[in-house]
């Protein structure tokens, strides 16, 4: 009952994943999707401001809480461990549609580029970002950052995979966390700004440095110690502004690091 229980509990997670990250897309960008960043229910602007800070602030304590070290020995005294990474996934999914739900629309312009060629370029730049964002989960391990890998392994009677050696390649060569890269690049990118949008993008990129220089990093060098300090030094946390460094001799990596969470 239990490996049936794992195979479905984990597919079904991980489905609701690639919906709510589609639809992310649409979110942000304001195409396709019927609830976006700019449109939604009409509501003064101090109680949308509260509102909006209320659900990004649920987001980042969700998002964090859950994937620090200390919570998940706490965790999975309670959800199998096999089974911790799809329920942090399908915690942070409801908590995203909460968000796209509840969300109040800000439209005060703070810009708007109305060049058609620079609107489009912005457009391609925005779809890179989402695409950076996807790719580099498949240059570490998207099935296991997903928890889908935990789900089918326990559903074949299987134990847990032994951890990966660190180890980078492709856009882990460039920046430390391409996945917040490409974050940043899709929420900013954009030819229509509002006080929504700015909001959205702002908060989110302050908890993105936060999350990231003081608790990922902080947890990734208690786990691969003087190795993962090396990479630090060589290769720059989120914005590619100088080229990396690599010693004379090192061999090239094969493969990547944890990601995101």
């Amino acid at each position: 009952m239990f490996r049936a229980f794992a195979f479905v509990y984990g597919t079904a997670c991980y489905a609701v994943f690639l919906l709510v990250f589609l639809y992310a897309i649409g979110f942000v960008s304001g195409v396709g999707v019927p609830k976006h960043v700019d449109n939604g229910v009409a509501t003064t602007l101090p109680l949308a401001l509260v509102i909006n800070l209320a659900l990004l602030s649920l987001f980042a304590v969700q998002h964090s809480g859950m994937a620090r070290p200390a919570f998940k020995r706490w965790w999975t005294r309670i959800v199998p461990a096999s089974l911790e990474r799809s329920t942090f996934v399908l915690a942070a999914n409801v908590v995203l549609v909460l968000l796209y739900w509840q969300w109040r629309p800000m439209p005060m312009p703070v810009w708007d580029v109305e060049v058609e060629a620079a609107r489009w370029l912005l457009y391609g730049l925005a779809a890179l970002g989402w695409v950076m964002v996807l790719a580099s989960t498949f240059l570490i391990d998207h099935f296991d950052l997903f928890g889908l890998r935990q789900s089918w392994r326990a559903a074949l009677g299987r134990g847990p995979r032994p951890s990966a050696p660190f180890v980078t390649r492709a856009l882990y060569r460039i920046v430390r966390h391409p996945i917040m890269f490409g974050f940043l690049i899709a929420f900013w990118a954009t030819p229509t700004m509002t006080l929504g949008h700015l909001l959205f993008a702002g908060v989110t990129t302050g908890y993105i440095l936060v999350a990231v220089k003081y608790l990922e990093e902080r947890d990734l060098v208690a786990q691969f110690g003087d190795t993962y300090r090396d990479y630090q030094r060589r290769v720059p946390m989120l914005l590619p502004w100088r080229r990396p460094s690599r010693k004379t001799g090192e061999a090239a990596p094969v493969s990547a690091h944890h990601g995101a969470g």
